[in-house]
């Protein structure tokens, strides 16, 4: 494709020119996999051709949609390998599927292994196609895996050789100029998302009468259950609330902290109040009908749960950690804490339960930032201008 239908595709999306892109990230529930998928989604309505790489479908790409493919990378067993090589495995896919369908630009998200595996797969095609390759970074691949110091070189070669490198808050871009030697003006701090016509308040039908049938306030949170999202301190801060008004906790998502969450609920004398749903796809659906968000990890390099909850009109009350400050307005759309103030947690989410004047006032605020500052129509044509950057040569 020439440089002329590339201007034009970016210009005028619906000119009939695409850009062709290929995009990886993990399929699994999680923050990166979900905007990686909605974002190939709203690519392809706007236009452009989009082939997703991975080793399994992702799970939000569940229906047929035009213009969106998508390849599995095939792992074999092998006797000789006890973990089979999939990094080398990717690097083939992403090779195979950049020579077949003259893919433009590799995205891919989060860095470990996917922008390795980009940069072999790019080797391979020295001489063949000028394949650029943008990075995003979304947080533990920057934060835990890629410090690790079996990691960290290889990570911080990976990012370095990338063509374009994003990342999704300005705390995620400071931690990655310190730790891995990145020059501050080649990453370009670009959030997460939302749409609007799916995250939004007032969804029908509702499940308000089946989470809580007794009238209770409805509390949730959402998360892969990991040490680091602290949903033992998420039980203990229901505990506390539901002692001044009567609420109902539910849980959605799943990981090694589950027990141990269901066994701090046993230790409360709240496990009657609790309901663990496990994974969902359609988490918008159950989102309208909450009154209250809880997120007091450890850290979030941007907080994407948090912004569906508020796009959904749930008031949210978080720590003050990582990027959920550039996410949460303190006092306008809820509270941000110090880690572990499981007091302070509890104190704000029933000044917010409690005061049906001062949760409107919340909600409101709420569901305007995220539907006007982290709305899709905003965020994916920033994308798009940094792809045309990228495929100009003009982010280096």
């Amino acid at each position: 494709m020439g440089g002329g239908g590339r201007t034009n595709a970016f210009d005028n999306p619906n000119s009939g020119h695409s850009v062709k892109i290929g995009i990886t990230c993990y399929p699994t529930f999680g923050g990166s996999g979900a905007v990686a998928t909605e974002l190939g989604l709203l690519l392809a309505e706007r236009g452009h051709e989009i082939h997703f790489v991975s080793y399994d479908q992702p799970f939000r790409l569940s229906h047929f949609h035009e213009r969106v493919f998508f390849h599995e990378v095939e792992m074999e067993d092998y006797p000789l390998f006890e973990h089979p090589p999939y990094s080398l495995a990717l690097a083939v896919a992403l090779h195979d599927t950049a020579r077949k369908h003259e893919l433009d630009l590799l995205h891919v998200h989060y860095a470990i292994p996917h922008a390795t595996s980009a940069w072999i797969a790019n080797e391979m095609l020295a001489g063949e196609r000028d394949l650029k390759i943008v990075t995003t970074l979304h947080g533990t691949d920057i934060t835990l895996v890629g410090l690790h110091p079996s990691f960290q070189a290889i990570t911080q070669f990976s990012i370095q050789r990338s063509h374009g490198i994003t990342a999704v808050s300005e705390f995620l871009k400071r931690e990655t100029v310190r730790d891995f030697a990145v020059p501050a003006d080649r990453i370009e701090v670009i959030p997460n998302f939302i749409d609007p016509k799916i995250y939004r308040p007032g969804l029908e039908p509702c499940h308000r009468a089946t989470l809580a049938p007794g009238g209770e306030k409805i509390i949730m949170h959402i998360s892969n259950f990991r040490p680091v999202k602290r949903t033992e301190d998420v039980v203990s801060v229901f505990a506390r609330i539901n002692d001044k008004v009567p609420s109902r906790l539910v849980l959605i998502g799943d990981g090694p902290d589950r027990p141990r969450a269901l066994i701090r609920a046993e230790e409360l004398g709240v496990r009657d109040q609790v309901l663990f749903l496990g994974k969902h796809t359609s988490v918008h659906e159950l989102l309208s009908c909450a009154d209250l968000f809880l997120l007091p990890s450890e850290s979030e390099s941007f907080g994407l749960a948090a912004l569906e909850a508020m796009a959904c009109g749930a008031p949210v009350v978080s720590s003050n950690a990582g990027g959920l400050a550039e996410v949460i307005e303190e006092g306008r759309s809820g509270y941000l804490l110090n880690v572990g103030d499981i007091d302070g947690m509890a104190d704000a989410g029933v000044r917010i339960l409690s005061d049906d004047t001062h949760w409107k006032t919340l909600s409101a605020a709420g569901v305007e930032l995220a539907h006007e500052r982290f709305s899709s129509k905003r965020v994916v044509p920033q994308y798009e201008a940094y792809y045309q950057r990228v495929l100009e040569g003009t982010t280096q």
